[in-house]
């Protein structure tokens, strides 16, 4: 896992170089089909990408956007209308059964279908009219680190791609992504608030909120903490009573209009003494008992890619200070075959 976080900067900057045509190319294609609605079809790590991409997508291309239930097709046997919409399946194996029966039922009812996976030859591909490489290499950890950051980057240009754009935003990525690993020790140093958690609660807004999902899952499956994540928006409608002094929460705070969105909740746990870390500008960690300073100046609809770099790291300290293996969570496999 340590291994396969380094490598993240060298993923972003391939993905650029030699990915960025390809991907332009397919959503100029894919464009030109001018669909209606897209929907994203995903489990797990990707899942939170997916997320990611439907805030892109219908924050900048304006493209309504929905998450799929694959039990629809899978147990159900329903079948959909899909003329004229954009079938996104993100996966980085690309070999779990129920993506690719749901896409193989997608592209009979009519949708265009794209696959994004860390895999040319999955099934995935194989059965969807157009494929996205994320070029990130074999990924042997079970925990998915660089493929995630991949996925991210990718749905980005494609996005861009979709809508005309020039994906300007992303060129600093891979150099401000070594800056923020190369300070593993601040990580380090901030994971010893979490050795004896009995649980964890994340939040965000926006384009933050996929990090914060992704990072509870990490969480989760690496050191075994229940981590829960949820929108600010929804912390406030219930779950926020379960926040006091000695609960642990990690605010992932966009620079930009998602942080301005989740600044009444940090105030409101602010105000119930949590223990409140967070992930973001450096105004907003000085505010806070602890947290991580991100660059300054990035565009809010790239910052997903780095945000989740700290707490990649996180994870994987935590685990390690709690006398586990990151590199082997109990009772998981590289590849989930659901049905």
């Amino acid at each position: 896992m340590a291994r396969e976080m380094a490598e993240q900067p060298a993923v972003l900057r391939r993905l650029l170089d030699r990915g960025a045509p390809h991907i332009r190319e397919t959503a100029e294609r894919i464009a030109a089909r001018d669909p209606r609605f897209v929907l994203l079809t995903a489990r797990g790590t990707s899942d939170n990408a997916a997320l990611y991409a439907k805030y892109l997508l219908e924050v900048t291309c304006g493209k309504p956007c929905g998450l799929t239930s694959m039990s629809v097709t899978t147990a159900y046997g329903a079948r959909q209308d899909l003329g004229g919409v954009l079938v996104v399946a993100v996966s980085q194996s690309g070999g779990s059964p129920d993506l690719v029966a749901s896409t193989r039922a997608a592209r009979e009812a009519g949708a265009v279908t794209l696959a994004v996976t860390n895999n040319a030859a999955s099934p995935l591909a194989a059965v969807s009219e157009f494929h996205i490489d994320v070029l990130a290499g074999p990924e042997l950890a079970l925990p998915a680190t660089k493929s995630y950051t991949a996925e991210l980057l990718a749905l980005y240009l494609f996005t861009e791609g979709l809508r005309g754009g020039d994906g300007a935003a992303a060129k600093d990525l891979p150099e401000l992504a070594e800056r923020v690993l190369a300070r593993q020790e601040e990580v380090r140093r901030l994971a010893g608030r979490y050795r004896f958690a009995q649980r964890m609660v994340l939040t965000s807004r926006g384009y933050g909120y996929p990090t914060a999902k992704e990072a509870a899952l990490k969480l989760m499956e690496t050191s075994y903490i229940p981590a829960l994540s949820y929108s600010g928006a929804d912390l406030l409608h219930g779950p926020l009573a379960m926040v006091d002094n000695v609960s642990p929460v990690i605010a992932v705070v966009p620079d930009g209009r998602g942080g301005e969105a989740l600044r009444p909740v940090l105030e409101r746990l602010r105000d119930r003494g949590a223990d409140l870390v967070v992930v973001g500008p450096r105004a907003e960690v000085d505010r806070a008992s602890a947290g991580f300073a991100l660059p300054e100046g990035v565009a809010e609809e790239v910052q997903p890619v780095l945000e989740i770099l700290p707490l990649q790291m996180l994870a994987y300290e935590v685990t390690i200070a709690r006398g586990q293996d990151p590199d082997a969570p109990r009772a998981l496999a590289k590849v989930t075959e659901t049905h």
